[in-house]
Order: structure tokens, then sequence, then C-alpha cells
């Protein structure tokens, strides 16, 4: 007897490089076409399990009291949930009216935030991991850049809890580097020293290990220099 067996339709995760997959959807702020709407500015694009929950208490809270920060960078922020409409809106009045965390309240979370009960948008960026839930989306963090091209992918379990501060240190990073064609080192925070990319000849190479005005190198493939944080903060946060 021939078998025949059933599978799910997969589909193929988004990769670092590739354009954002396009979508239209309902939000907390009204309708979006994404990444249209966004065209010309940074966006993290996030998902989370689900309404109502802890974990995500603690991230919205977060992400709403430093959307102004990442907004002055040019980023605009954007949830996600396989939750209705009416339940988002119903958490996040819960949120502004009764929930305190890290000593911040009365938080009013103003980005929009995603109905997604068809799960379409969440498949579409291989938010849904069915080993960790077929029914929740696990806590996708998007990096697209200003042409729509994503640009940084992490994902965490259901159980972690984001980094706030790595999600802002990986945009600044990312910005610097398209800014002043430089690399970020391990760790790196604005006012440490960059990389400058290595030689691409033996010239190169030579010319960098005998004049250094300006380079730190410790070997020819191996260089950095200094970069003032005022400098870097200046060429990309809004005034």
């Amino acid at each position: 007897m021939e078998m025949i067996q059933s599978q799910e339709q997969i589909t193929p995760m988004p990769r670092i490089g590739d354009e954002a997959p396009c979508f239209k959807a309902v939000t907390t702020q009204g309708n979006i076409d994404f990444p249209e709407d966004y065209a010309g500015k940074w966006v993290i694009l996030f998902s989370h399990p689900a309404d109502f929950t802890p974990v995500c208490t603690s991230e919205f809270i977060t992400f709403a009291h430093l959307e102004e920060k990442f907004n002055k960078a040019n980023c605009e922020l954007v949830g996600l949930s396989i939750d209705g409409l009416y339940s988002h809106i119903a958490w996040l009045r819960t949120i502004r009216e009764k929930i305190e965390f890290n000593g911040l309240k009365n938080i009013d979370v103003k980005f929009p935030l995603i109905e997604d009960i068809s799960m379409e948008v969440a498949k579409k960026y291989g938010m849904v991991q069915p080993n960790e839930s077929k029914t929740q989306a696990v806590r996708a963090v998007f990096f697209i850049d200003p042409n729509g091209i994503i640009r940084a992918i992490i994902y965490y379990p259901l159980s972690l809890g984001r980094n706030f501060d790595e999600i802002y240190r990986a945009l600044i990073a990312m910005q610097t580097a398209d800014k002043f064609n430089v690399a970020t080192p391990a760790d790196w925070n604005p006012g440490d020293d960059v990389i400058v990319s290595p030689a691409g000849s033996c010239g190169v190479a030579e010319e960098r290990m005998t004049n250094t005005a300006g380079l730190d190198c410790k070997d020819w493939f191996f260089c950095t220099k200094k970069m003032d944080k005022a400098e870097v903060l200046n060429a990309i946060l809004k005034k």
C-alpha cells in the first residue's frame, strides 16, 4: 500500500539581506502597508507570543518607554502577535491602567500592534517555530533598513525576555557602519574604537603597517581607529 505523508506547508524564513516580505495588516494604530509605509526609515518588527502574558507585558512597557529614543534614531517600532485587535486594545489599556514594571507605570503604547489571527504575517517571517509552539509566535526581532532590506534578525524563546539595550546598540552599530564605512567590534558602543575594513591587497596591507596615521594596527588585517561618541550620535540621531 502506498503511504502518503501529509505535512504542513513550510514558508522559508527570510534571511539577512533579503527584502522584507510585504503585507497589509490591521493594527492598533490603523491599517499599515508594510514596508511601504516605512520607506526611508529603519523599522524594528518584533513578535510576542500572546497578549495578557507577563513576559510580553514587561517587554511592551519597556519598548513603549524607549520608543522616543528609537524614533530619534530614525527607527519605528511595529509589534505583532497571533491575537485579535480587540484583545490587543484591551491588553494595552490594562498595561496603561494597572501594570507597573521597573518603576514604569501609566505607559501608553503608541506604536502599532498587528492583528495576526490567521498567522499570515508570522509565517511569512518565520515567527512561528512549531517545536516551540504551533499557536504562538516566538520573540523574533527583525531590523529592516530604510530600503526595506532585512539587516539583522534575533530570535528568543517564549520564556526569555529581550535585552533592549542590545537591540538599541545593534541598531546604532549598523547605522554607524553604514554612515562611516566601518565595522564595530565585540561589545562596541558609541565612543569606542571602530574597525577599519581589512586590506584588500598586499600593497594596502604594507601601507597599513608602515603608515599608521590615525590607525592602531595590531597586524595588517586588524586595524582600529578612534571615533568620537559625539561624532557618531550627531550623524545618526535627530536633533
